[in-house]
């Protein structure tokens, strides 16, 4: 098999980016009433379905089938079965794009199999390394399937998808949590390490510890009830009390100690956008006549979810293809521009909507279109020797 599917990390962070950055550049004209594809979707409910769905699914591909072996010690799922998985990531993008009048049902029950396929090779490989602790995080997996089915149940009862949307946000705000609760203070924990060995100490991430279990639990309550009652003051003041202390657990992790490595950092800024994200929609689920829940939703979406994976498919290639984890000048404008997009895409909901959103849309634009370019010939060749950095 081509050296694309010997590991997951390969296919899906170079189709991931290639889609995150396609599919803005489809949705920005339909958004402005330029253009207009004719899908079993709703314009809207199509540009969220595929940032969620589509993506973020794929990023997520990449990370588990890269980090599983890993956590199991097990050979990684490539060759084959691996090109069967990104088939099926692709036939569910093909399917999303095709007119109603060619099935609805076939096509969502084409886009949905592939995340179901992914959690069956996955609970596979964790059940057989025998590594339960990690079953956490198939839980959450299992969730965000759920919120794929019900998008297309409500997108096929209703017209448009509503706890569908959330479900699919909540599920991915959970996964960074759990993982990037774990990666995060990891590597910065590794980096202040060495530099303390230069004779540079200074404090280190605190380790993990009942606040950490007790504010992701109360973040997940948050969730929960924004999921079911957006509008509500108890989500509203839920989600407050979690941005809280989502801001104090990102604190505990010495990032201000992180300027000097962009790899490191970056992960501490994406983070960064969870308790944004949180304060937010609290803010707006409160008082919705003063702030729109879209500021808070694409905090999140953008800022968190963007610039973590921009984070962790930069480290992931550079250090599983063989090459030093140092972002380069092209990384960096990579991490520059998708911060942008967050930023400009939150102002957005404040003031100058159209110039902003056309700056959210380019910089996004730049920045997945970018990584595939840069990256991309990484993903295409035969390793160095390559270090486990994922």
């Amino acid at each position: 098999m081509p050296t694309l599917f010997s590991y997951g990390f390969r296919p899906f962070f170079l189709a991931g980016s290639v889609w995150a950055a396609v599919s803005i550049f489809l949705w920005i004209p339909q958004y402005f009433g330029e253009f207009m594809l004719t899908t079993a979707l709703a314009p809207r409910d199509w540009h969220v379905h595929e940032m969620l769905y589509g993506y973020l699914a794929a990023v997520i591909a990449g990370f588990l089938l890269t980090a599983i072996p890993n956590w199991t010690g097990r050979l990684p799922v490539a060759g084959l079965p691996l090109a069967a998985l990104v088939a099926i990531w692709v036939a569910g993008r093909v399917a999303m794009l095709l007119p109603p009048s060619l099935g609805a049902a076939a096509a969502a029950a084409i886009d949905i199999a592939f995340l179901v396929a992914l959690a069956a090779v996955a609970l596979r490989e964790v059940v057989a390394g025998r590594n339960w602790r990690n079953l956490r995080v198939l839980g959450v997996l299992l969730v965000l399937i759920g919120g794929n089915v019900v998008f297309h149940a409500e997108a096929a009862i209703s017209g448009a998808a509503d706890y569908g949307i959330r479900i699919g946000i909540a599920a991915a705000i959970g996964l960074i949590m759990l993982i990037g609760g774990r990666i995060v203070p990891s590597f910065t924990h590794n980096y202040l390490r060495r530099l303390a060995a230069q004779g540079i100490p200074g404090r280190l991430p605190q380790s993990f510890s009942r606040y950490d279990a007790a504010s992701i639990l109360c973040a997940a309550a948050a969730l929960f009830a924004w999921v079911v009652t957006p509008l509500s003051p108890v989500a509203g003041a839920l989600l407050i009390l979690a941005g809280v202390l989502q801001a104090i657990r990102l604190a505990r992790w010495a990032g201000d100690r992180t300027l000097s490595d962009r790899l490191v950092l970056a992960l501490h800024v994406g983070y960064g956008f969870i308790p944004l994200g949180l304060f937010l929609i609290g803010l707006a689920s409160m008082r919705p006549d003063l702030i729109s829940p879209s500021a808070g939703v694409h905090a999140w979406m953008v800022g968190a979810v963007g610039t973590m994976t921009m984070a962790v498919m930069t480290r992931a290639t550079l250090g599983h293809t063989g090459r030093p984890l140092a972002a380069s000048r092209a990384t960096e404008a990579l991490y520059a521009l998708v911060v942008i997009a967050a930023l400009a895409r939150v102002a957005s909901s404040f003031a100058y909507p159209e110039l902003l959103l056309h700056v959210a849309a380019f910089a996004w634009f730049g920045a997945f279109g970018g990584f595939a370019l840069v990256y991309g010939p990484m993903l295409l060749r035969v390793s160095r020797s390559a270090s486990n950095q994922c």
